[in-house]
């Protein structure tokens, strides 16, 4: 799995732990729904740390508590 994937895995996982759906996050986060849904989709492969602030931001929980997901366990290495 490479970090694109394990993103929006975790994304998922965010939402079903806050019993929301991708539209709600996109609204609480200040995010259109399109680029929430891309991302999420797979459609949007350039998810970017600042993205991932204003996820962070919008569930009122930190950077490390997004990163602290098994689904960023082993994953692809990036340069081949």
């Amino acid at each position: 799995m490479d970090i694109g994937e394990a993103a929006r895995l975790r994304i998922l996982e965010l939402c079903k732990e806050n019993s929301i759906t991708v539209n709600k996050l996109s609204i609480i986060c200040g995010m259109t729904q399109s680029t929430l849904n891309n991302i999420v989709s797979g459609r949007n492969k350039s998810l970017t740390l600042s993205t991932v602030k204003k996820i962070c931001d919008g569930l009122e929980i930190s950077i490390q508590d997004f990163f602290a997901s098994p689904v960023f366990e082993n994953l692809e290495q990036e340069i081949k």
